[in-house]
């Protein structure tokens, strides 16, 4: 199964996934120059709400890799030539670079978004990539089907006939032995590829073994990111909270939901509605504590999941008064426990 932390680490990943370029409309509308195909630097820095100087070193460090996916950068004549095709037709709404420009077209910016770690557009990007990679494992395709039907059918065919059929054309001559020899490698070669490329399949099409989701937990999968703060505010106020305040998105420093135990204490959430094969790592934890302890001094501060944390993520949350309310608890808690914390 692909993991958020794999497909940012492994560039093979990567590659299996960029052609879903359809994925950064999903998260948010990507401005494009009036050539209709190419971003600049900048227009990728505000599309991921990060510095440009960030997305500089990204290109600095992932040069290679972005460059065979359509990052280039103009200068000279080639500049000269885009200035005066494209961006002459709007001067006012681009900036007219000096000495070159850097195009990125959505495949590049995509690959940005695996390759970015600190910007939430980014990590929304990824887990929408995953999200439908773990649909189209779990989900029957036809198609692949069928391709893997048809893998089996020239390997074999390969293997039965074309390979002995070698064998015996180098037996009996003499002539091209060399080339003979040569051409049934390479036969072969397909073969061993062919065979492995529908192992592959199979270990993709095997079942994943997940637990039975509850009704709750049905209904939470199917949320958007705001729907599922105002179901964490309202099983606060079920458990006797007061003044909860759903505040989650842009200038929330962190926390999503704040609000009052039933006996005074000051009470931060932050909610993460992810996919439930991805996890909560420590960095989430640790960025959280410091909004939670530090900017709104919270004497109960909780981190919601729809997924599970990982060890090291537990041990950080346990270390730093943090309540980890991962999906077995949060289960439980919609469906009528109430949090201990709270009590």
């Amino acid at each position: 199964m692909i993991t958020e932390t794999a497909l940012l680490e492994s560039k093979t990943l990567r590659d299996s996934v960029l052609d879903r370029t359809d994925i950064l409309d999903k998260v948010k509308a990507l401005s494009l120059l009036p050539d209709g195909t190419h971003v600049t630097t900048a227009m990728v820095a505000v599309y991921f709400e990060v510095a440009e100087r960030v997305i500089n070193r990204l290109a600095q460090r992932h040069r290679a890799e972005l460059t065979a996916n359509g990052l280039r950068v103009l200068r000279g004549e080639e500049l000269a030539r885009y200035k005066g095709d494209t961006l002459s037709l709007y001067p006012e709404s681009y900036p007219q670079p000096r000495s070159s420009l850097a195009l990125w077209p959505r495949r590049a910016v995509l690959n940005v978004a695996m390759l970015l770690r600190d910007s939430d557009v980014a990590r929304q990007v990824r887990t929408y990539l995953l999200d439908t990679e773990y649909l189209a494992r779990t989900q029957p395709d036809p198609v692949n089907d069928l391709n893997a039907r048809i893998d089996q059918r020239i390997a074999a065919t390969l293997g039965k006939t074309v390979v002995p059929m070698f064998n015996a054309l180098i037996e009996t001559s003499s002539e091209h032995h060399r080339e003979l020899i040569a051409l049934r490698a390479g036969v072969q070669h397909i073969e061993r590829r062919l065979r492995q490329h529908h192992a592959r399949l199979q270990r993709l099409e095997e079942p994943l073994q997940e637990l039975p989701l509850t009704k709750a937990m049905t209904a939470m999968d199917a949320m958007n990111s705001r729907e599922f703060e105002q179901h964490i505010a309202s099983l606060l106020l079920r458990d006797g909270c007061a003044d909860v305040v759903v505040q989650g998105g842009r200038g929330d420093r962190g926390i999503d939901v704040t609000a009052l135990t039933p006996d005074g204490r000051r009470v931060a959430v932050q909610c993460k509605r992810f996919a439930p094969y991805l996890s909560i790592t420590s960095p989430d934890v640790q960025k959280f504590i410091g909004a939670s302890k530090v900017l709104y001094a919270s004497e109960v501060a909780l981190f919601v999941a729809t997924c599970p944390f990982t060890p090291d993520a537990l041990n950080v949350a346990a270390e730093g008064g943090i309540t980890a309310v991962h999906r077995g608890l949060l289960n439980e808690w919609s469906t009528g426990t109430p949090l201990k914390v709270l009590e």
